[in-house]
């Protein structure tokens, strides 16, 4: 398994990374971990049913007509 050393991280994010993982129950390298998964992680594409009531950032660059035919297309 790798070790990933960071220098010169400002003392009050370490803070605010110790207490994000003593309410996980989570060491810090834990956490560290599991946030760099989950910003790595492919994110799940949203059905347009799921973006009812969400504002228009949520659509930035996404062309309108190819999602709603890839919508169409995923009920045949």
């Amino acid at each position: 398994m790798a070790t990933l050393n960071v220098k010169n991280l400002p003392d009050g994010l370490y803070r605010k990374l110790q207490a994000r993982a003593k309410r996980q129950r989570r060491s810090v390298a834990q956490e560290v971990a599991q946030i760099l998964s989950e910003a790595l992680e492919t994110p799940k594409a949203l059905s347009i049913l799921e973006l009812q009531g969400l504002g228009k950032e949520h659509w930035q660059n996404v062309d309108a007509l190819k999602h709603v035919e890839r919508e169409r297309s995923a009920w045949d």
